[in-house]
């Protein structure tokens, strides 16, 4: 496959709410009264502090700390102690089925915990059809010299891995999920824990989610590939996100919509903080019972052992400063029909089964590049969550985030450069988008903005 390259560049330029009710048992004993007393004030404190997390800066941004806290006050004041106990009960079960016994474990600065899973023994492996198998062998044609300045650069782009820990060969590095990532997202049941909300984007509006994409449709697809500028977009509520990805696209925008995605995100109710972050997700049925996030359900089989799904990427761009980017492609292999995902120059991250898929068995019908933010409107107007780097399409290089040389796949396994490629912004005062063409960068475009402002309330 050809090379793909993370290059730097300079230039001056959603719980529902129950009000908390304990029913008090009566006895003839006064002795059995009191205990029962004493227990019915002691125990929802208990409970509470014990399943409650705690919300700390990095939840929120600064300028929502004050209405975020007291939104968290209110919601505590009227948690159900019996449902929330509940609760933590299979929260615990379903970590105990996605963390796996690691050989080893690292701590990353960021409060990560990696974990290094013997490969059998990632999540993947659970899946019915999986079971008992072994990872599927290397596409051919594909490997690059691990001793490339780019790939090292593309190995140490994660900020557990920037001190030079890895895991050792035979193993993945997985994110250790934890109690707060899964209470934290308390507007959903366990069972959804690491999936999209059931909506999806049929046209070119949406009531929640905003875009600003370029996309190519009505070919034979196998692949995509572009270099995604990396920035740190501000996310002004906990169950809002804002992503820059790669789709690839198969089915209609109905009940059998199989997509594969890959990029960097920033979502607080997902991870707990603020940073862009690796990440990947695919469904089958338009994100209604199949896929997930990373590795949080069986799905995604991964093969690399130096790269986290959903681990913080390090560095990121600066306005009017360094620029940096990360190479992404995703491409189906002819021999088993697996997709791969790569990341950088040739370093193979993992596969999606091809079996997992119903319309992507075969091929994509449409490929799309770009970014994608959750509106809210939890404050009763528009967010001011970010798009990009915040800043909008017709800032340019430096200060407006970019996707550059923009590729597809075909039949043959070549990289193709667009024909016929259509933009769209469903929110323009809000998020824009603006494309070109030159000799270095191929097909690229500009997008983003600040959510919120005097054309977008």
């Amino acid at each position: 496959m050809p090379n793909i390259q993370i290059q730097t560049q300079t230039k001056t330029t959603t719980a529902k709410q129950h009000h908390s009710r304990i029913i008090m048992a009566s006895s003839s004993s006064s002795q059995i009264i009191l205990v029962i007393y004493v227990v019915s004030l002691l125990l929802p404190l208990v409970i509470l502090s014990s399943i409650i997390p705690s919300v700390s800066a990095a939840d929120v941004v600064p300028n929502q700390q004050a209405s975020r806290s007291s939104h968290f006050q209110a919601t505590n004041q009227t948690f159900r102690p019996d449902q929330q106990l509940r609760r933590l009960k299979r929260a615990r079960s379903y970590l105990k089925k996605i963390n796996k016994p690691p050989v080893k474990t690292i701590k990353s600065p960021d409060g990560d915990v990696i974990d290094c899973v013997p490969v059998h023994l990632q999540p993947a492996f659970d899946h019915p059809m999986l079971k008992g198998h072994k990872p599927s062998e290397v596409p051919k044609g594909t490997k690059r010299s691990p001793n490339s300045t780019e790939t090292r650069m593309a190995e140490r782009m994660q900020l557990w891995s920037n001190g030079g820990e890895s895991c050792p060969k035979g193993t993945v590095p997985i994110r250790r999920t934890t109690e707060q990532d899964i209470l934290r997202a308390n507007d959903k049941s366990i069972n959804r824990f690491g999936r999209k909300i059931r909506r999806v984007r049929r046209d070119t509006t949406s009531s929640d989610h905003e875009h600003a994409v370029a996309f190519v449709h009505g070919e034979q697809y196998y692949g995509a590939k572009a270099s995604i500028n990396v920035w740190t977009p501000r996310v002004t509520d906990q169950y809002e996100f804002s992503l820059s990805q790669v789709w690839v696209i198969s089915g209609t925008f109905g009940h059998d919509l199989n997509t594969i995605e890959a990029g960097w995100q920033v979502s607080p109710e997902l991870y707990g903080d603020n940073y862009p972050r690796f990440f990947s997700y695919w469904t089958t049925d338009a994100y209604q019972a199949t896929g997930c996030y990373n590795l949080l359900c069986s799905g995604f089989v991964q093969t690399n052992n130096k790269i986290a799904m959903g681990a913080a990427i390090s560095p990121r761009s600066n306005f009017n400063g360094r620029q940096f980017d990360i190479g992404i492609m995703i491409w189906k292999d002819p021999k088993h029909g697996h997709w791969w995902l790569e990341l950088g120059p040739g370093l193979l991250v993992g596969y999606w089964p091809s079996f997992l898929f119903s319309h992507l068995r075969n091929h994509a019908s449409m490929v799309q590049f770009g970014g994608e933010i959750v509106n809210s409107r939890s404050m009763g107007y528009h967010t001011s969550t970010q798009m990009g780097s915040g800043h909008f399409a017709d800032e340019g290089f430096g200060k407006a985030s970019y996707f550059r040389n923009l590729q597809v796949v075909d039949w043959d396994n070549n990289l193709l450069p667009l024909s016929n490629l259509h933009l769209l912004a469903d929110h323009p005062n809000c998020y824009n988008i603006k494309a070109g063409r030159n000799n270095v960068w191929g097909n690229y475009f500009y997008y983003g903005g600040p959510g919120r402002n005097m054309r977008c309330s």
